[in-house]
């Protein structure tokens, strides 16, 4: 009932980094537990006895009873009036079925003087024991008696159960010294109107605060954005940090006062009391970070690379991992251990034929130690002395010298079914210093799900699995094959709609992404991003899948195709600078194949394509302040300017409350666009001339769509596209992995102690 009370003697201790008890826990002037089960003398700082705990027994029986909490308040101020004055409800009153007598019990329980009360445990079974036998019919007809009889018994089993718990925590909290502390499981729900993201690259698994108070996770609000969210394990409710939209993988300051995450390609922090997020980094996909007492954190800034380190700061990471002269090709999810000078990492390969040397290190930041310690799938949690992974969906607890980095004995199994992600390589649990351990269950696949709908947003059908898809999703030209980036590493794959046939067009052990069709439907084109180098490449393949690709380009910078132009001469392409801007070029397949800088401005422009007969060009900029839609001609770079054919000098804003993503009709009739709040909404439109026009606005629906936070979009938004009849729209929505309260196990090491 969050009343504690430390029975052992005062005085100094001889040890010179002990901690010195002066005085009772539950002193005078000291309130100490959760308040909506605090005894009235607690709240007025006296001293608290066992009677204290009959109280609290008192409010969880009511509740128990009758659905609703014994004593309520808007604030913490009220709800401390309406203990100290306030009588609740009759249980009677509430619950017409319940026995009188155990109203009467409940009331004798919440007495507000602790002499009126119910002096002993002892005494509350008693009167138990009297309502079960019979007492309680007193004053009732007989024929409701019998009516209730089944009923009583259920009651009376329920209240038992609990009076067994409550004989235990007066025991072992007010009580005993030596005896050990209850092993307690909860459940914790996701907040209210918002749903868990815990798989995925946008995701973040839960984590509790090094001093086991808080919990800190990624949850999809209303508005279908992920946020960084608090929940304080004092408190009923969890709050959303302001500022923190598509935060992902975030972890803890080690004195559990701020918290670190990814977003918008970019580490950030900040302070869970509130305030605004401070970026310290670049960080294009990160992939996990731990903090240092010091002020060092260690993070991995890209899914592709070694652990850096950094101050709390700010300012350029460096290296303190390397890739080279091994085969694997990510190092991520570092831990920083006790002595603030090892750290453990995961080290995995892309390669499928390689993933059984997947393994955890431990490291010294100072480079002079870095040896495997365990073969595993993916992250690892240390404390209690105990290291603790997965084996398949089982969470073990191994013995770890912190030191030198060697397991001891045997590991022992301390939870079934816990979440494991494969797309990233990490399992759903998290462990705080003093004995608090969090995890999620559940088995089922993680990732999003391509989910056909029709113009009125009526849900027609799932494509394929569901896995962890990409930004672009692009129905083929003759409408017969649906194509897209996933899985794990990420390839590109087609659809065939007819046939339900899913073909994969690369293989390789490096992630590809952003598949985009040539005008005849015979080829892609996709990112793919090469090792050692770390270069950007545009490869050209059949979409067969057979054949050697072929090289178009290739760039230092993140870059990619958004489209294709309808004669075949030239690919849309966005590059993000160092300065992490985006610009839109225009890449020609003919001569020297040198992009053309086309919309270039100090602001963000991307997701360029082309109109089906190719004279304009849509596209999304945030030059307005937030991002917009908006058309322009396509002039040619063959085109002599001036000619009369084309006017340069044309833009036309499409979107006028934020947009982003545009699409094209077939028939150039229409354009696709998502507002800001997710909704799809097509715009009537003519282009026939040298004038663009807009006329009709139509909002379609909003799906319950994935907005991801992959690399190469800055603006974002989920992945669809639209079939040539303009009435389906294939929509990457989210997947159903994540809708299991988390597990939360207090004083989990006596797990280790079970046979």
């Amino acid at each position: 009932f969050g009343l504690a009370k430390s029975t052992a003697g005062s005085g100094l201790s001889s040890e010179p980094d002990a901690v010195t008890i002066t005085e009772p826990l539950t002193g005078k002037g000291t309130i100490v537990g959760t308040f909506q089960y605090m005894a009235p003398e607690q709240l007025e700082g006296k001293e608290a006895d066992t009677r204290s705990d009959i109280f609290a027994f008192g409010a969880v029986l009511y509740e128990m009873a009758t659905g609703k909490r014994a004593f309520s308040g808007s604030s913490r101020a009220s709800l401390i009036t309406s203990i100290m004055s306030a009588n609740p409800e009759p249980i009677t009153q509430i619950q017409p079925m319940s026995p009188p007598a155990l109203d009467h019990v409940v009331r004798m329980c919440l007495s507000k003087d602790p002499d009126d009360r119910i002096q002993t445990a002892h005494d509350v079974k008693l009167e138990l024991q009297w309502i079960a036998e019979g007492g309680s019919q007193l004053g009732v007809p007989a024929s409701v008696g019998a009516r209730r009889k089944s009923r009583e018994r259920a009651w009376i089993v329920s209240t038992l159960v609990l009076l067994l718990v409550t004989a235990g925590l007066s025991i072992g909290y007010l009580r005993g010294i030596g005896h050990p502390s209850p092993l307690i499981h909860a459940a914790i729900p996701a907040p209210q109107d918002a749903r868990f993201v815990f798989t995925d690259n946008s995701g973040g698994p839960a984590v509790i605060s090094p001093d086991g108070s808080a919990i800190a996770f990624t949850a999809r609000c209303k508005d279908g954005i992920n946020r960084l969210w608090i929940r304080s394990l004092e408190s009923s409710g969890a709050r959303v940090l302001a500022g923190t939209e598509l935060a992902i993988f975030p972890f803890w300051s080690p004195d559990s006062q701020s918290v670190a995450y990814f977003a918008n390609q970019a580490l950030y922090r900040i302070a869970v009391a509130g305030g605004f997020p401070v970026r310290l980094c670049d960080a294009t996909l990160g992939k996990g970070g731990t903090w240092a007492a010091d002020g060092r954190m260690l993070i991995s800034p890209e899914y592709l690379g070694p652990i850096y380190q950094l101050h709390d700061t700010g300012g350029a990471p460096t290296p303190v991992t390397s890739l080279e002269g091994t085969d694997y090709t990510t190092h991520r999810w570092p831990i920083v251990l006790p002595d603030g000078k090892h750290f453990l990492y995961f080290a995995g390969h892309h390669d499928l034929s390689l993933r059984g040397s997947d393994a955890i290190f431990f490291a010294s930041l100072d480079g002079a130690v870095n040896k495997m310690v365990i073969r595993t799938r993916g992250n690892v949690a240390y404390a209690s002395g105990h290291l603790l992974y997965l084996r398949g969906n089982t969470l073990m607890a191994q013995p770890f010298d912190d030191s030198r980095g060697e397991l001891l004995g045997v590991p022992i199994a301390v939870a079934n079914d816990v979440q494991y992600d494969g797309a990233v390589w990490r399992g759903v649990f998290s462990v705080s210093n003093n004995g608090m351990l969090l995890y999620q269950t559940g088995l089922a696949p993680s990732g999003t799900t391509l989910t056909w709908f029709d113009r009125k947003g009526n849900a027609l059908g799932h494509l394929g699995d569901q896995a962890v898809y990409g930004n672009l999703i692009r129905i083929s030209p003759d409408g017969q094959f649906v194509l897209t980036a996933g899985g794990d590493p990420a390839d590109v794959w087609t659809f065939h709609l007819r046939r339900g046939v899913q073909t994969r067009v690369t293989a390789d052990p490096v992630e590809e992404w952003g598949a985009i069709w040539s005008p005849d439907g015979t080829q892609v084109l996709y990112t793919s991003r090469h090792r050692p180098d770390k270069k950007k490449i545009l490869f050209i393949k059949s979409s067969s899948g057979t054949g050697t690709p072929q090289m178009v380009y290739e760039s230092d910078e993140e870059i990619g195709a958004t489209d294709w132009s309808p004669d075949g001469r030239f690919l849309l392409v966005f590059l993000i600078d160092k300065h992490n801007l985006a610009d839109i070029l225009l890449l020609p397949l003919e001569g020297d194949r040198e992009p053309i800088p086309l919309v270039n401005t100090p602001f963000d422009e991307e997701l360029a394509v082309f109109s089906p007969d190719g004279r304009w060009i849509a596209y999304n900029s945030d030059e307005s302040g937030r991002p917009e839609v908006y058309v322009m001609p396509f002039c040619p770079p063959t085109d002599p300017p001036g000619d009369g054919d084309c006017d340069r000098s044309g833009r036309w804003q499409v979107s006028t409350g934020g947009g982003i993503r545009p699409h094209w009709a077939r028939d150039g009739k229409s354009l696709y666009y998502q507002t800001l709040d997710r909704t799809l909404t097509a715009v009537t439109v003519d282009a026939t001339g040298n004038v663009f026009r807009t006329s009709e606005v139509e909002a379609l629906f909003t799906p319950d769509a994935a907005v991801t936070n992959l690399p190469g979009f800055l603006h974002p938004g989920y992945g669809y596209d639209v079939t040539p009849d303009g009435q389906r729209f294939i929509v990457n929505t989210f997947g159903s992995g994540d809708a299991t309260p988390l597990t939360l196990v207090i004083n989990w090491p006596q797990l280790l102690e079970r046979p």
